[in-house]
Order: structure tokens, then C-alpha cells, then sequence
């Protein structure tokens, strides 16, 4: 197929856009296979650049000869082109209704991106499984890496290559994965350095009306254990949902088959649920009426803080069992994609201080998001403004990234990177020139030959002239573990993402530069206080009259 067959007019004159906190700009408006282009051939006029991936939904509108086309995004700007011509008007939406919903993957800009900087580092290679096991022994000898799914053949969802129990062999694992679903068997997530305590995760164990077991999964979870020494299975269902699971051949563990395990339920929720909540969460945000008590209310209506407390209370629980009870963790859900890598991410941020750096969390998001399986085609295809809804949709990876800013505000000198890094994850997530989160796992990447003809975010991300935009001004290395509060005064909304497009962004900038030339100057007034309680002590220590104030 060629884009121009899907172009029915590929230029406009006089077209004037349309956008909220900044002046209405008029130009010529170009459509290409990738994307919607403005330029105003004004002087310090910022031309529009607009992925076709990125439109979640258009609207149109005419009055007399004249049409308007809104167009809301994934991510959750609102932006209007006023073009003059009816005909004109309707092939452009119906171009751009075309191809922002183009099914192949292999026609996505990622595909055809040049990019405009020389590529030092090959993001696709920077964070190999390989890796994380050569750091793991230098710890311990009780693990080994496993190429069981070398094929993909155990486990399409899993990367080829997984850190197992040393003592557990591959016949083993095959059995195990035939027993939890999707063939998702428990692999190891973190390795906790402070007192040897591992978190794992895994999908649900397919036991059934009839409690079937698996006595090679329960060697698998019990080789985890220490002599002596107890587990948790955290299992993000509620009780009642994981005994409707056994009715439909899933499940949970037997207190009888693990008896060194304690079994909690703690209930996050998914799919549907979440993406209504967006949906809410967006509406009340573009409410226009400025009524406070409105908006306050349609804000705890749509239950997003909630989700956050949810997934931030249960990520805490698992860090808990870890670093203070001294056990070790399994955590799944039912298929182990979403809430469960919700969870073990996020415990990661609380106990491991190289997950608060940029290349920690990019690893982090790598090891327990990309490499774990979670479906990022399907959950990031449409975002809050599109009208179809399909069951797959969900804003996981937004909600965790939103509990992760949430903490990062409670410990703001704790993390390398700042919250621009964080939203820049978000945007790329949903619409991307980078093939990153292109593909549902590890299997389809390989089918599409990502690596090879694609480029990695993290390739952008990590240059020198780039990364300098994602580094925290008030970083300290802190290597404590961090405990966030979840009570609701502590939690709030994530403006920079749902309020962004809704204030002036130029208010914005100037804000966040003044903000960084007062904590450049606190640094370095905080430098010659220092030198001169020094200079102080030395005197105090010559004459033994002086006293250091």
C-alpha cells in the first residue's frame, strides 16, 4: 500500500490552528504519510509537527463553507484546524481518520525514521538479561540464567532468555509453565542485596475446580526460600476474583501444597476499569465551567488517586515483606502482564537505589515491562478521547509512571531524573518515532525485526546533550530505602501530564528556570556555609576559644 493512496488532498492554504494558551496561527497546512505538518512561514511562529499515530479521535464541525477539525491526542492535547472549503475540510479529516488508524505495525513511523543525530549507543543492546545475571554473581551462586524459551516456545510472552533457581532444571520449568497461564512460570524479578530475600513474579497457577497441582512448581517457589524462613504470594486479585478465576481453570496456590508461603490478596484493578477512570480523570481536567466543587468532585469520581494508593499500598506491602519481615515475595495476578509488573517495578523504586538513576529506571523498565511481556500495542493503542473501546486498552504503564512521579515529589532529591523524563516515557509509550514499545513481547519484536530496522529510545535518550534535559537539579545519591506515604493528603494529581496542555506552557518554562537558578544558587551558597563552619572548626581547633555556630 502507498500513503498517497490514503492522501486525498495533501495541501491546504490559509488554514489557521487553533490552540489552547497560545495565539491562533495561520498557514499551510501538509499531510504525509506520517505526519500532520503546520507551517506558518512566520518569524518566531513554533511550526506543528504531529505524529498521525499520536490522533486518538477527530471531530468535525461546519458552518457555512468553512469547516473545523478537532483533533484530541493521546497525549491529551486538544488542538483545531479551521480550513476554509467543505470538500476540502472532509478529505483532510478523512485522510487523517486513515492513517492514524493504519493496522500493519511495519508501516509506523519507526520504520521509517532517519534520525537527525549520530547514534553512539545501540539502545537495543544496553540492557541484555545477560547483564543483570553477570551483577546477580557477584551476589549469590543460587541462580542461573535458563534459555528454556530460547524459541519461544515455552512462553511467547517472556524474553528468550530468564533468571531461574539454580537447582531447578529445564524439564522442570517446561511443567511449571504447562501449569501457570500462558506458560508465565515464576522467574526471578529482584534480588535484594541487604539480607538475600528475592522478589519473583509469575502469572496465575491453572489449578482449577479440582485443585490441580504441580509438585514442580512447588519446588521451583520453595527453592527461593532460605532455611527456616517464610514466603508471601502476593496476588493483586481480590479474593472473590481469584475464586471466580478457579471456576473458568485458573487460580491460586493450596495452603496445603505451599505451606511456607502466606497467600494476601490485595485488589488492583484492570482493563476496562482503568481506562474509564482516564476517560473521567480527562474529562474533568478539560472542564471548562470553573466551578471548584464540580471539579474537585468529578475528580474523585473518576477513582484514578485511588488506583494509585492501590498499586503504591500493595508495592509497599511487597518492599515490607522483603527488607523488613526478611522473607521472600512472589507477586501475579492472573496473566502476570499488568498489575503484577505494576507492583514489582514500583517495590523495585522503594528498595533499590540504582532504580532512582536514568539508566536504572530505563534497565528497570526494560527488564520488568519490555522483556517482562507487557502488551504495550494493545494497552497503548487508543488513549482517553478515542470512541472505540476495545477491552485490551488500559492505561497500566501511565499509572504506574504517575505513582513513580508520586514518589519522586515525596523524595525529590532521592531520583537522577525529573519529571519531564517521566512524561517523555509516557508520550513515547502511545506514539513514537522510536520502535521501543512497538510489539505486545519479546516474540513479536523478533518477528518484526525491531532491532534491525528500528531505532531504540533509550538511543536518544542516553546522549550527552539530551540526557543533561531529564537530570534532577536536586539529585543526591540516597542509599536507603525510600517508604512513600499513600495517605490521600500525599497523593496528588499529575498535572505536568493531565494539566500541561491546559496552562501556558510558557509560564511553565519560565517557572522551571527560575526554579533551577534557586537551587543552583542554594548549592552554592550551601558550598561557602560549608567552607567557612570548616574554616571555623580549624580555628576552634588551633586557639580552642571559638565556638562553631
Amino acid at each position: 500500500m502507498e500513503f498517497a493512496e490514503l492522501i486525498k488532498t495533501p495541501r491546504v492554504d490559509k488554514v489557521l490552528l487553533h490552540r489552547p494558551f497560545h495565539p491562533t496561527v495561520g498557514g499551510t497546512l501538509c499531510l504525509t504519510g506520517h505526519h500532520l505538518i503546520l507551517s506558518s512561514r512566520q518569524d518566531n511562529s513554533e511550526e506543528l509537527w504531529l505524529l498521525h499515530s499520536n490522533i486518538d479521535s477527530i471531530e468535525k464541525r461546519f458552518v457555512g463553507s468553512s469547516g473545523t477539525i478537532t483533533i484530541k491526542c493521546k497525549d491529551l492535547r486538544i488542538i483545531q484546524l479551521e480550513i476554509t472549503g467543505m470538500d476540502e475540510c472532509l478529505n483532510i479529516a478523512s485522510s487523517i481518520e486513515a492513517l492514524s488508524t493504519l493496522d500493519s505495525i511495519t508501516l509506523m513511523y519507526p520504520f521509517f525514521y532517519r534520525p537527525m543525530f549520530e547514534v553512539t549507543e545501540d539502545g537495543w543492546n544496553s540492557f541484555p538479561p545477560e547483564q543483570a545475571f553477570e551483577l546477580l554473581s557477584a551476589e549469590t551462586e543460587d541462580w542461573r540464567l535458563s534459555d528454556v524459551n530460547r524459541d519461544f516456545s515455552v512462553c511467547q510472552s517472556y524474553s528468550p532468555v530468564l533468571i531461574v533457581p539454580k537447582s531447578i532444571d529445564d524439564e522442570s520449568l517446561r511443567k511449571v509453565a504447562a501449569f501457570r497461564q500462558g506458560g508465565r512460570f515464576p522467574v526471578l524479578s529482584y534480588y535484594h542485596r541487604k539480607n538475600g530475600m528475592v522478589m519473583m513474579r509469575s502469572s496465575q497457577p491453572l489449578t482449577g475446580t479440582n485443585g490441580r497441582r504441580c509438585k514442580e512448581d512447588e519446588k521451583l517457589i520453595n527453592a527461593t526460600l532460605r532455611p527456616g524462613k517464610r514466603g508471601y504470594i502476593i496476588d493483586t486479585r481480590s479474593l472473590n476474583v481469584a475464586q471466580q478465576a478457579r471456576a473458568k481453570g485458573g487460580g491460586f496456590e493450596q495452603e496445603a501444597y505451599y505451606p511456607q508461603w502466606r497467600r494476601i490478596h490485595k485488589s488492583i484493578e484492570r482493563f476496562n476499569i482503568l481506562q474509564e477512570s482516564l476517560i473521567k480523570l480527562v474529562e474533568a481536567c478539560n472542564d471548562q465551567s470553573h466551578n471548584m466543587d464540580r471539579w474537585l468532585s468529578k475528580l474523585e469520581a473518576s477513582n484514578w488517586l485511588t488506583h494509585i494508593k492501590e498499586i503504591l499500598t500493595t508495592a509497599c506491602l511487597a518492599a515490607q515483606c522483603i527488607d523488613r519481615e526478611g522473607a521472600s515475595v512472589l507477586v501475579h495476578g492472573s496473566e502476570g502482564m499488568d498489575s503484577t509488573l505494576q507492583v514489582t517495578s514500583l517495590a523495585q523504586i522503594i528498595l533499590e537505589p540504582k532504580c532512582r538513576t536514568i539508566r536504572g529506571f530505563e534497565a528497570l523498565v526494560e527488564k520488568e515491562w519490555l522483556q517482562a511481556g507487557h502488551p504495550f500495542q494493545h494497552r497503548c493503542a487508543q488513549s482517553a478521547y478515542s470512541n472505540s473501546k476495545q477491552r485490551w486498552e488500559a492505561p497500566t504503564f501511565l499509572l504506574f509512571l504517575d505513582c513513580v512521579w508520586q514518589i519522586l515529589r515525596q523524595f525529590p532529591c532521592s531520583f537522577e531524573f525529573n519529571e519531564r523524563f517521566l512524561v517523555t516515557l509516557f508520550e513515547h509509550a502511545y506514539a513514537s518515532q522510536f520502535g521501543t514499545f512497538l510489539g505486545n513481547n519479546e516474540f513479536e519484536r523478533s518477528k518484526l525485526k525491531l532491532k534491525q530496522k528500528t531505532l531504540s529510545l533509550w538511543s536518544w535518550v542516553n546522549q550527552p546533550n539530551e540526557s543533561h534535559k531529564f537530570t534532577n537539579p536536586l539529585y543526591e545519591a540516597n542509599g536507603l530505602v525510600i517508604w512513600p506515604s499513600v495517605a490521600p493528603q500525599s497523593l496528588l494529581l499529575w498535572e505536568g501530564v493531565f494539566l500541561r496542555w491546559n496552562r501556558s506552557s510558557k509560564y511553565l518554562e519560565d517557572a522551571y528556570e527560575e526554579m533551577v537558578h534557586i537551587i543552583e544558587f542554594n548549592k552554592e551558597l550551601q558550598v561557602r556555609v560549608n567552607a567557612l563552619r570548616r574554616q571555623l572548626a580549624e580555628l576552634e581547633t588551633e586557639d580552642g576559644m571559638l565556638e562553631t555556630p
